[in-house]
């Protein structure tokens, strides 16, 4: 009788563990948040994405400046036979100084290409921020539900160790047989198994978050929280539209669309000459008995696109295509977002249906199984095999029904990044609850 006393306290505590997840759990998003805030601080890959920002904030600059000048230092017209300076009055020491100036607009558009490739790099370090955020997220519940599962599994080896005790008990006392105590033996072994499986794990998503985090990968992760189910009401069109204005994948296509309407702008330039500006001075020196005044000389060097049909008419077309190009690329991404999003809320739902069957019908039906059979295999109107398999029909369903939380609240990590913002943060987030009270399995005697 005692003994059966301590399997329904057993079974009333893996019980309330499950009713557990609807309290409050704001605790648990500031973890969450901090965890968000410091991978983001920390991350070395969001780190070479910062630096790749700066590489790109030093090209307007220099795509709108003129090439540099250049220098020339020559001697003219110096007779060979006597190499004197002073023997031809042709003959000079000349210094020149050149400055290339493109055609006007043209430097213009080169530091407008380079301002939308530091756009589209900004929105590319975005993109990398959501989804270190969502890695951090899901690997964050995933280490939640292993650290639940170990506990449930725990929970339930230590209520088989009391049915092998019954069991051995009853054999003993000849009112028992030896299958049994082996069934149990087996069952037991097999949660023990479960345990090794689970903890490994356990530690391979620590090595993940430490990673994530750019903490030491054998660093304890001692973070801890409750696994909660967010509520989720957005519609279709809330969420197409958040991605719209939001997802930085978009973002960096229409940058880069731009950054190839003025290449395109750019090219057609090209069928206007560049121009080079230069000025020299010629020193000469005096004949014995005559003075030479010094040259001064300017010159002005125009480029002809002569071969315009196969040079510049080509670089036209070309940056005509790549507009063409990304502006489908664009429609396929938009595309694509609008599919994921309808695939993710579908997931959602199908996610919700699945805990809501679990929190009010397979879990609470299952303790009643449980209490049955108990009660049954103390009067020995049950028999243990059937004893065990009811047992452990509500472990798998426990295990399952955590799993379908934290696939639930994975879905809704990996959405955020298919909109490209954060639908729930710190202290926004709304757990399920009726009429503000928290919502929980009903009460059983057991």
């Amino acid at each position: 009788m005692k003994k059966i006393f301590i399997l329904s306290i057993l079974i009333f505590l893996i019980f309330v563990n499950v009713q557990l997840n609807f309290a409050e759990g704001q605790g648990n998003h500031i973890i969450l948040e901090k965890l968000i805030e410091e991978a983001v601080k920390n991350n070395p890959e969001l780190k070479a994405f910062e630096e790749r920002i700066h590489v790109f904030e030093e090209k307007p600059s220099q795509a709108e400046s003129l090439d540099n000048p250049r220098l020339k230092l020559s001697i003219m017209n110096l007779p060979v036979d006597t190499f004197r300076f002073d023997q031809e009055a042709m003959t000079q020491k000349q210094i020149s100084v050149m400055q290339k100036f493109p055609f006007p607009g043209k430097l213009g558009l080169r530091g407008d290409i380079a301002e939308e490739e530091l756009e589209a790099v900004k929105e590319e370090y975005k993109e990398k921020k959501n989804n270190i955020i969502k890695n951090v997220n899901v690997s964050y519940r995933n280490f939640l539900f292993m650290d639940k599962s170990i506990e449930i599994t725990e929970e339930n080896k230590n209520l088989l160790r009391e049915f092998l005790k019954i069991a051995e008990t009853k054999y003993a006392v000849g009112k028992g047989i030896q299958q049994d105590v082996l069934k149990a033996q087996v069952e037991l072994s097999k949660m023990t198994d479960r345990l090794i499986i689970l903890r490994q794990k356990k530690r391979a998503l620590e090595a993940l978050l430490n990673n994530l985090l750019n903490r030491p990968v054998q660093m304890p992760f001692t973070e801890r929280g409750e696994i909660m189910q967010t509520s989720f009401d957005f519609t279709f069109e809330d969420l197409q539209k958040m991605a719209e204005e939001s997802r930085p994948l978009l973002m960096t296509l229409e940058h880069q669309i731009k950054r190839f309407q003025f290449a395109h702008r750019l090219a057609e330039k090209g069928y206007y000459p560049d121009f080079d500006f230069g000025v020299s001075y010629g020193q000469r020196d005096d004949a014995l008995k005559q003075e030479r005044p010094d040259f001064f000389s300017t010159s002005v060097t125009i480029k002809i696109p002569l071969w315009y049909k196969t040079s510049e008419s080509r670089k036209v077309a070309e940056e005509k295509a790549n507009i063409r190009r990304i502006t489908e690329l664009y429609n396929s991404v938009k595309n694509d977002i609008s599919f994921q999003i309808k695939e993710g809320m579908t997931e959602i739902e199908k996610y919700n249906q699945e805990v809501d069957l679990f929190k009010t019908g397979l879990i609470p039906q299952s303790t009643l199984s449980l209490e049955s059979t108990i009660a049954g295999y103390k009067v020995n109107k049950v028999d243990f095999l059937t004893l065990i398999n009811t047992q452990i029909t509500l472990y798998k369903h426990e295990i399952d029904y955590y799993r379908v939380i934290t696939n639930h609240e994975n879905k809704i990590a990996e959405l955020e990044v298919v909109v490209g913002t954060r639908l729930f943060k710190k202290n926004t987030r709304n757990e399920m609850k009726t009429n503000g009270e928290e919502k929980r399995w009903p009460s059983k005697n057991l």
